[in-house]
């Protein structure tokens, strides 16, 4: 299914489901980025959980401003295939998954980068249906999910898109996940009713035991 910014051409089974965010959740970001960055002269460094003010310019060790932090995302987006890897265990873990739960990536993405992500999902084994949207994703998952009286799993590494989710759709199972280890250290911890999890692994445990419950 080709991205795109809304949920109407997906068609979910009466079966749980499964919302996952894509950057730093399914595809690692940070590492990639530092990577991109690199190429363009410039550093990220791990001062605070936030992009602007944290990439430096080499040449002139300043921070870029916010204008060019969002021209080189949207460049480092228009060549994610070259950079981006899948996160440990993801493609097998959620290739299990899909056996018991519909899966579905929403990702906070401009959505005319949509064809470049679904290329490389499909490439690297994801072949699930893929949301590129810049709204809060609570509303996006509420009608997506619809009410229906099946399970619901989101998975996110930023805290302000899982309060946005729990808000809209409280019996849903909230799973904080992000790859990057050192980033991690530097996020907000997550509210009562989100789950932190490290890895792959620990999220498809935190799920089948919400299935079963």
């Amino acid at each position: 299914m080709p991205g795109t910014s809304t949920s109407d051409r997906i068609q979910l089974r009466e079966r749980p489901l499964i919302v996952s965010d894509v950057d730093e959740v399914v595809l690692e970001f940070i590492n990639p980025f530092k990577a991109f960055l690199d190429s363009c002269g410039h550093v990220l460094l791990p001062r605070s959980f936030r992009l602007t003010g944290n990439i430096i310019d080499r040449a002139n060790e300043q921070p870029l401003a916010e204008a060019e932090v969002k021209a080189l995302l949207d460049s480092f987006y228009g060549t994610q295939d070259r950079w981006q890897t899948p996160a440990a265990q993801v493609v097998e873990t959620l290739a299990a998954l899909s056996k018991e739960a519909d899966i579905v990536f929403l990702t906070a993405m401009p959505p005319h980068h949509a064809a470049v992500r679904r290329a490389l999902l499909d490439r690297l084994g994801l072949p699930y249906p893929l949301l590129a949207s810049e709204e809060p994703k609570g509303p996006i998952v509420q009608n997506l999910h619809g009410g229906r009286p099946v399970p619901l799993v989101f998975v996110d590494d930023i805290l302000r898109n899982l309060q946005s989710v729990q808000h809209h759709t409280p019996s849903c199972l909230l799973i904080n996940l992000m790859v990057n280890a050192e980033f991690r250290a530097l996020a907000p911890k997550p509210d009562a009713g989100i789950r932190a999890v490290a890895d792959w692994p620990e999220a498809a445990a935190t799920i089948r035991a919400h299935f079963e419950g």
